[in-house]
């Protein structure tokens, strides 16, 4: 008998360096935080991140995309869900010092699912 590990599915909002780095990394981690970010951040549904790639990466960026990954459940719910807005702006927190660990529970590849770009 075959156990299936529980998952959860995440999204992530990037602009086009994190996607390249993420791309150089055979689509199978994040790359480092910045030392101005503390906090990495997926979110729980690709509305949100959606919103977030559309909205503010392309003014910003001219390109936003929206990531899709999953994760072990079991080590996802150590990291609580936030919520910071609406019912749909529901994130978990990863320390960035937790980021590597997080990245080996990421279970498959890391998908882009949308990709928006300034018209």
């Amino acid at each position: 008998m075959t156990d299936t590990l529980a998952t959860v599915t995440l999204y992530r909002p990037v602009n086009q360096a994190e996607l390249d780095l993420i791309a150089a990394a055979d689509w199978r981690a994040f790359p480092p935080r910045l030392p101005e970010q503390p906090i990495f951040y997926p979110v729980t549904n690709e509305a949100y991140a959606a919103q977030i790639a559309r909205d503010w990466n392309v003014p910003y960026y001219g390109v936003g995309y929206v990531l899709r990954f999953a994760v072990d459940a079991a080590y996802a719910s150590r990291f609580p869900v936030q919520n910071v807005g609406g019912p749909e702006h529901d994130e978990l927190w990863v320390p960035a010092e937790d980021l590597a660990e997080f990245n080996q529970h990421i279970i498959g590849l890391i998908q882009v699912a949308q990709e928006f770009r300034r018209e």
